[in-house]
């Protein structure tokens, strides 16, 4: 007996669609084996005639506008234009048409995921959304599926690779971060305004919806601190190498009896670590669970085919279904037993911390420095004096003992009023990993 093919629509043919349907193609009879059934594109939307993809073939038809797509005879829409107005009503439409909804849209999810899953399930379809971080790493599956057996205490990632490439130049090359950044754009990593990159904005939503589904909370995106690279200075890639470290955009969530910690920032990472080796524009998740330890997943977070590969698993597990209600919780846990708990200020979140100072070349200086951190009982794990060259002033790092940010930050203050501290530092937070 022949099985009716899952039929999928697609709205927004751009590098992550044409993905989809180059993959579908290239591994339709695997796909359908692994699915049950074919998975075949019928319907996709472009922005004009001129738009029209070479991936297009005879038998999907081109629609000029995404609504049209979603009120197709499809099975399921892939929602992949981005933005959250216009996709957040596609969506929903799409729902409320009784068709289940792929999309890579991480802001979306983050920002108004709450709701748009509760829509889904009320009705019995599926929202997912394993493209919307990482690319094609399947870290949504992991958590949700892979490590339920764990109580998850902590998560950190590389997860934008523009960032890790920018970071990976300023460090391999010795690059400034302006030129990087310029490097980033050339090659295509980095879009002309790179805002959500670099300031941490895109990882804070992928963020979001990692630790959501690590810890059982609602989505909370106004909860994520989050600090941009452009504070880095390639004596800080200097300073960091020679004390061991490299310096990584993490987003880093935690969990404990406080409460749950949420934020984006450079961070200096052990450089025997995987995170610290993670390279170029690849992306990094590193998951501690209770039972299992800590475990490092790594692979491309972007480009096409990449996150098509995660798009493509989503459209398997719907096509499993074969119409019957979803059976894994969007968030891995039930809608009744998600829990809000207590969010940490960035001020209250314990961590070492790196502070590079410039200073006059006079007698005194460590002791005064030392002296203002021994009063606030902050302990100096590792401390490095460059001197000056040329009668120019000193360069002193430190890596402190593990304080919040507010006690840290008391102390800096104090520091920062010295006749001899230069305006020129860098204060940085610092992982150990277990």
């Amino acid at each position: 007996m022949s099985v009716s093919p899952l039929r999928v629509g697609i709205v927004g043919l751009g590098t992550v669609g044409q993905g989809v349907v180059r993959v579908l193609a290239k591994n339709a009879s695997t796909i359908a084996a692994r699915a049950g059934r074919p998975i075949v594109v019928t319907d996709v939307s472009v922005r004009t005639a001129a738009a029209k993809r070479d991936c297009v073939v005879d038998g999907i038809r081109v629609h000029a506008t995404p609504e049209a797509v979603v009120a197709a005879d499809v099975d399921v829409i892939c929602e992949l234009i981005g933005g959250t107005e216009l996709a957040n009503d596609l969506i929903l439409a799409a729902l409320a048409g009784g068709k289940s909804v792929v999309t890579a849209n991480k802001a979306l999810i983050a920002e108004r995921g709450n709701a748009l899953i509760a829509e889904a399930s009320a009705r019995g379809l599926t929202l997912a959304f394993e493209a919307a971080v990482a690319g094609g790493i399947p870290i949504i599956k992991v958590l949700r599926e892979g490590l339920t057996a764990n109580a998850i205490d902590s998560l950190a990632g590389i997860i934008n690779g523009t960032s890790n490439y920018i970071l990976t130049q300023m460090t391999v090359k010795g690059q400034s971060f302006a030129d990087a950044l310029a490097d980033a754009q050339k090659l295509g990593y980095a879009e002309a305004d790179p805002t959500f990159d670099v300031e941490g904005i895109d990882a804070a939503h992928k963020l979001t919806i990692l630790a959501s589904i690590a810890f059982g909370t609602p989505l909370n995106f106004a909860a994520v601190a989050t600090e941009g690279l452009s504070k880095v200075h390639s004596q800080d890639i200097q300073l960091a190498r020679e004390l061991g470290y490299r310096i990584k955009s993490l987003g880093i969530a935690k969990r404990s009896e406080h409460g749950v910690e949420l934020r984006v920032h450079p961070t200096l990472v052990p450089d025997d670590h995987l995170l610290a080796k993670t390279d170029g524009a690849l992306n990094a998740v590193r998951v501690h669970g209770n039972a299992v330890g800590q475990t490092v997943y790594v692979g491309r977070g972007a480009g096409g085919e990449p996150t098509a590969s995660a798009v493509v698993a989503d459209l398997i597990d719907i096509a499993r279904l074969n119409g019957a209600k979803p059976v894994v919780p969007a968030l891995g846990f039930t809608a009744a037993t998600l829990l809000d708990q207590p969010s940490l200020s960035i001020e209250a979140v314990e961590s070492a911390f790196y502070l590079r100072l410039t200073v006059a070349d006079e007698p005194g200086v460590l002791r005064a420095l030392t002296s203002i951190l021994a009063e606030a009982d902050i302990s100096i794990e590792a401390i490095l004096q460059k001197e000056p060259e040329d009668h120019e002033d000193a360069r002193i790092a430190i890596i402190t003992s593990v304080i919040s940010g507010s006690r840290f930050d008391a102390a800096l203050e104090r520091i920062r009023a010295l006749p001899f501290v230069r305006a020129d530092m860098s204060r940085l937070r610092v992982e150990h990993f277990e």
